[in-house]
């Protein structure tokens, strides 16, 4: 996977490479030549910036508690007819004003630190890998964003390159990669979900009556309306974002900051079609937890959920406006603590690195050699 780059949600600015901050490194180190390779400094990068965003990610997600409850109850069936968010707010602190952070687990703070660290990465990491095998582009991302969109005459010049079985290949390879993506953050996630949005002794109790295999019990119930919610957000923040910022946004009026807004404007779109999964995802739930415990099916609860509420059941504005009440926080200041605040650790991650590769040196206090200092070694011998 090619480490230039890390993608965040939302179509996030454009970041600083790996390649940068290194030599960014260098210039702030006199009298020091690396003794590892560029592929290792731009790994440890990498996952500083994956560590940092996750712990960021636990961190917005668990003071967000009461949010997502919210949405969750006013994603389900518990809540119907009208005032459904004051419902849901009832709902939500019926056991007190901290009911909403006893329902998070270890579960939990694994998952939300999986999801934020993973799954941006997950995302470059198909889509390089299938536009390798198949021999095609991959998506439009970074510095590329900020760049003019193709020339007439250069898209013309394209068009002669890429037959039938190229456009086919890349529209697979399009479509693909964020169902991997998505599926991946799902198995990740979907588990802790279902145990916050149960608690943890009732999530338990269902889970030993449906006595499900191995597999299942790690994806949890209602694995698949969760992966199409999330299949639908990858979508909307790693392909149509970037592509339709590259492609026809002003061009006069491209950057951090405009970028920034874009993505935040398509993630609100982007949820008005993934409020139907995390409706169905709840309705789901509510049916798997009947008579303790019953496994889920889906046509049953469409019917059901139509024949109660209509199409009221699946999307209202209330609806979308507390799953973007839940999102918006972290989702929205994600790409300033990502391209503010963590490059401003990468300079003291690196040199306390290279000081802590040199400290295993012997009592000449240096244990490596980089291909230089060799080169200078052979000269005197």
């Amino acid at each position: 996977m090619p480490p230039s780059h890390s993608p965040c949600p939302n179509g996030a600015p454009s970041l600083p490479t790996p390649s940068d901050d290194a030599a960014n490194v260098e210039a702030t180190s006199p009298h020091h030549t690396s003794i590892m390779s560029q592929e290792v400094e731009d790994s440890i990068l990498v996952a500083y910036r994956s560590v940092g965003i996750g712990t960021f990610g636990v961190v917005m997600r668990f003071v967000g508690m009461p949010l997502e409850k919210i949405a969750l109850f006013m994603n389900s069936s518990q809540v119907t007819g009208s005032n459904q968010f004051g419902q849901s707010i009832k709902l939500t602190f019926k056991g007190g004003a901290l009911a909403p952070y006893r329902v998070v687990g270890p579960a939990s703070l694994v998952a939300w630190f999986m999801q934020y660290s993973v799954m941006g990465l997950a995302f470059q990491f198909f889509d390089h890998a299938l536009s390798k095998a198949l021999n095609v582009k991959p998506v439009y991302y970074g510095e590329e964003l900020m760049e003019p969109p193709p020339s007439p005459s250069a898209k013309t010049a394209d068009a002669e390159k890429m037959d039938a079985s190229y456009r086919i290949k890349s529209t697979f390879k399009t479509i693909l990669a964020p169902i991997l993506s998505g599926s991946l953050e799902s198995v990740v996630a979907n588990r802790a979900e279902v145990q916050r949005y149960f608690g943890v002794s009732k999530f338990a109790s269902i889970e030993s009556k449906l006595a499900w295999n191995p597999i299942a019990r790690f994806c949890g119930p209602a694995y698949l309306s969760n992966a199409m919610r999330n299949v639908i957000m990858c979508n909307t923040s790693f392909i149509l974002t970037p592509i339709t910022y590259k492609l026809y946004y002003p061009q006069e009026k491209k950057n951090k900051s405009s970028l920034f807004w874009y993505g935040m404007g398509m993630n609100f779109a982007g949820n008005a079609v993934a409020i139907t999964q995390q409706a169905l995802w709840g309705r789901a739930l509510d049916y798997c937890a009947e008579s303790g415990g019953r496994n889920i099916k889906y046509t049953e609860v469409i019917r059901l959920s139509l024949k109660k509420d209509g199409m009221a059941a699946f999307f209202t504005v209330p609806k979308w406006s507390s799953r973007i009440l839940m999102n918006a926080p972290v989702q929205g200041s994600l790409p300033w603590f990502y391209n503010n605040v963590l490059p401003l650790g990468e300079g003291r991650v690196m040199s306390a690195v290279h000081w802590a590769t040199k400290s295993k040196s012997p009592s000449s206090g240096r244990g490596f050699e980089s291909s230089e200092e060799r080169d200078d070694n052979k000269s005197f011998s």
